[in-house]
C-alpha cells in the first residue's frame, strides 16, 4: 500500500453501515469529509470504540514508538509481524477502523513513468481497513505522538498485478467485531490472518497523475482516464 486514500463521503455514512446500535460520539463533523487525497502525517477520520460506545475521531496517519525517534513513523503495519513483534506491542490491543471510500497505487508503466491506480468495493460501498494505533480516550488527554497504522497483507488472487501489499479490509460485521473491546486479540490476529476481503471484493483503474502530487484535492482525482 503506497499511502494514499480518500475519504469524501460523511462519517455517519460509513457507521449506518456498520449497525451499531449505540450513539456514535462524533468528533469529526457532521459535514462530508471530502478528503479525496489524504496523505500519510495528515489527519483522517478513524473510529474506535470504549465503554461500548463508537467514536469518530481525527488522528495523524502514522505512529512509532518512543524509543524508535532514529527512524520514520510507519504507516502501515505487516500482518505478519503486527501481533507479536516488539515495534507494535504497545498499541496492539488498541483497534480501530479507517474507513474509506478508496485508495491509489502506483505501477512502473512500460515507459518507465509511474500510473496511478484507484481501487474500491466493486460495489462502491465503504471500505473499512483494520488499524491500530495510539489515541487519546475518554479522561485521558491526547499526545503529541498519537497516530495509526493501517495493517496490510499480501496482495494474492488479482490484485498481484496493482501491488504486492493491500490493506486488511472487513466486511462490515468483522469491522464491528474488531471494533468491540471484548473481541479476544488472539480471535482479532484471526480475523486480520483469514477473514480479511478477498480481492473478487474490488475494482480498480487508472487516474491522472495529478493524485501523485498530495496538495491536489477534489473530485476529479478519483475518475477513470484511458
Amino acid at each position: 500500500m503506497c499511502g494514499r486514500l480518500s475519504q469524501y463521503r460523511g462519517i455517519h455514512d460509513f457507521v449506518a453501515v456498520l449497525s451499531i446500535p449505540d450513539a456514535l460520539i462524533n468528533h469529526v463533523g457532521d459535514a462530508a469529509l471530502e478528503r479525496y487525497n489524504a496523505a500519510p502525517t495528515t489527519s483522517v477520520a478513524v473510529l474506535h470504540q470504549h465503554d461500548q460506545r463508537l467514536y469518530a475521531d481525527n488522528l495523524r496517519w502514522g505512529w512509532r514508538p518512543h524509543w524508535a525517534k532514529d527512524r520514520a513513523a510507519p504507516i502501515n503495519a505487516r500482518v505478519e509481524k503486527v501481533a507479536h513483534g516488539p515495534f507494535f506491542r504497545a498499541i496492539w490491543r488498541h483497534r480501530l477502523i479507517v474507513p474509506i471510500d478508496n485508495w491509489f497505487e502506483w505501477v512502473d508503466g512500460p515507459d518507465k513513468t509511474r500510473q496511478p491506480w484507484l481501487i474500491r468495493r466493486a460495489d462502491h460501498g465503504p471500505v473499512f481497513c483494520a488499524a491500530i494505533g495510539q489515541f487519546p480516550t475518554p479522561g485521558s488527554d491526547a499526545r503529541d505522538d498519537d497516530g495509526f497504522v493501517i495493517i496490510t497483507a499480501d496482495s494474492v488472487g488479482g490484485m498481484l498485478d496493482i501491488h504486492d501489499r493491500r490493506p486488511v479490509v472487513f466486511r462490515a460485521e468483522l469491522a464491528a467485531e474488531w471494533l468491540d473491546p471484548a473481541t479476544p486479540a488472539e480471535r482479532a490476529e484471526q480475523m486480520l490472518l483469514f477473514e480479511g476481503e478477498t480481492s473478487e471484493a474490488f475494482a480498480w483503474h487508472k487516474v491522472g497523475k495529478a493524485v501523485g502530487n498530495s496538495r491536489n484535492q477534489g473530485a476529479g482525482l478519483i475518475d477513470e482516464v484511458a
